[in-house]
């Protein structure tokens, strides 16, 4: 399989921090906290307290890399880590648990501010039940407890949402360049590394100077991850004009967001921010993107062949097809959102002639089915099962789906999935987990005694591939299957979209892409007006 040569991930950080200014802060006090999920409204799951790894005091910080003991971040300021709550995609966040996490963030900075600096990291796509604009709500009260004269930088994932309440809340924010993010721990370091540039910056009292200008637009645009990958044209080329718009003078960083494709909300749809003291400078940035986004509209193709799933099986056993062959398994896609125990992809496998008696191989990864598992133990390695396996969250079309084979491995302590087994019935072995996991990388495979290399189709409930299976994958095909993050938005049944939110609506007339520049002025944000 061709592979284009990847997008250069090494231009989204600034280097070396400038020397401290006169008037300048040399070691700031600097909070940390955030919760980051991206939640499908459209799953039938739930993202409670189980959901989520929170981290504390040194552990958080141990969590950035980049702020190591003796690292120049680390040194350059006096860090207070709060607390930060991550959790793999899912369905949306139970009201009682934001609630949890909310109050816990706003009591610690109550109880060990004041601050001059706060990082903000969170994902930008979390929904929670019963709210719209979740993040907006939680940095609104961020922004009221810390007070008006802390500098707040907040780094999100590019298929996150800016709403207005949530530029209004931040002062410098930012999100990732690439997709698939393999720029993920570059850009929280970039979000960290603009904040000390500020606060070292030769302002003396005047807080509000160290707060740049932020032009801000939303485009009404608003597509899956799988046609917008930095891969292939044309987000590759507008992602590219991202680092030479925020290397242009007057201008700090600059961010196009995707959007999220799988959540019912008004603020789901691209959207772009431009930061810096020039606000010509900025407005002319931001603009010049927006605009750029909205004429490739229609140019945003999948990163793969996309077909329904009979029809990539098909192309994956064809003779003379590629081994391995990969299958993108994508309604069900865990990493963006799918429940991940959706059993009708397992099930369509398992009818196929092609696989029952084991002269041709495939693995399906995964559905998670405790139930399932525990049985599997019982019976142990070399027993034949027979079971009934996922839809115990997301029904999907097919419910529960029978399983009969045998035990080919069990595997404990994952800390992700719990406990693993593998069941074989013919040449299909379907992976079967105690919890929720995403299946990235090879060692996920080889760790159950399966060798990807060695199959004839890997099928992953996935989008576009992280890097290790795009390197696997002789042929790929993305599937088009059914679940929470289907990949043909029209039939999920949006209806809570801004209006003319391209492909919901199609027109051709084109939408007012000026953009909005503020500044904060006596602790009060301010509008400017256009030159």
């Amino acid at each position: 399989m061709n592979h284009p040569e990847p997008v250069d991930a090494s231009n989204v950080w600034s280097g070396p921090l400038p020397p401290v200014a006169d008037g300048g802060l040399a070691s700031p006090r600097i909070g940390v906290g955030g919760i980051s999920i991206e939640s499908s409204t459209f799953s039938p799951h739930i993202s409670g307290d189980d959901a989520f790894t929170e981290r504390r005091g040194e552990d958080l910080l141990g969590y950035y890399g980049f702020l190591d003991t003796g690292a120049e971040l680390r040194e350059a300021a006096d860090w207070v880590p709060l607390v930060q709550a991550r959790s793999l995609p899912g369905g949306a966040v139970a009201a009682a648990t934001y609630e949890r996490l909310k109050t816990e963030i706003l009591d610690g900075i109550r109880a060990q501010g004041p601050f001059d600096g706060f990082y903000f990291d969170i994902h930008g796509a979390m929904s929670v039940v019963g709210m719209v604009d979740a993040e907006g709500d939680l940095a609104g009260a961020v922004r009221d407890a810390l007070g008006p004269d802390t500098l707040v930088s907040t780094s999100m994932d590019l298929h996150g949402n800016v709403s207005r309440n949530l530029l209004d809340a931040t002062d410098l924010i930012t999100c990732y360049r690439m997709a698939p993010h393999e720029d993920a721990w570059n850009t929280k370091e970039r979000a960290v590394h603009n904040l000390l540039r500020r606060l070292r910056a030769a302002t003396g009292a005047d807080v509000d100077a160290r707060r740049p200008h932020k032009a801000w637009l939303q485009v009404p645009v608003l597509l899956p991850g799988e046609k917008t990958s930095t891969r292939i044209e044309p987000a590759r080329s507008l992602y590219a004009e991202v680092p030479a718009v925020a290397a242009e003078a007057g201008v700090l960083d600059a961010a196009i967001w995707v959007g999220y494709a799988w959540a019912d909300e008004p603020r789901c749809q691209a959207a772009v921010v431009v930061t810096g003291d020039d606000a010509r400078a900025v407005r002319a940035g931001a603009e010049r993107l927006g605009r750029a986004y909205w004429a490739a509209r229609r140019d945003f193709e999948f990163v793969a062949d996309a077909l329904p799933l009979d029809q990539s099986l098909d192309a994956a056993l064809a003779a003379g097809a590629p081994r391995p062959y990969v299958v993108s398994d994508s309604g069900d896609n865990p990493t963006a959102g799918g429940a991940g125990d959706v059993s009708w992809t397992l099930g369509r496998l398992l009818a196929r002639e092609e696989f029952a008696d084991g002269s041709t191989t495939v693995v399906h990864a995964s559905i998670f089915d405790a139930e399932a598992v525990a049985a599997c133990v019982r019976a142990g390695v070399g027993a034949r099962v027979d079971l009934r396996v996922g839809a115990i969250v997301d029904a999907g079309p097919s419910g529960p789906v029978a399983l009969s084979g045998t035990v080919y491995s069990i595997t404990d302590g994952d800390k992700d999935a719990g406990t693993q087994v593998v069941v074989r019935s013919g040449g299909v072995h379907a992976i079967v987990t105690e919890r929720r996991k995403p299946f990235h990388h090879l060692a996920d495979f080889t760790m159950l005694g399966i060798d990807p290399h060695a199959m004839d189709v890997v099928v992953v409930k996935i989008g576009y591939l992280e890097p290790e299976l795009y390197e696997l994958a002789a042929g790929w095909k993305l599937g088009l299957t059914p679940g929470g993050v289907d990949q043909d938005l029209l039939r999920l049944g949006h209806h809570r979209l801004a209006p003319g939110v391209f492909p919901f609506e199609d027109t051709s007339l084109e939408p007012d892409l000026a953009a909005v520049v503020t500044r904060v002025q006596g602790g009060t944000v301010v509008e400017e007006p256009a030159c």
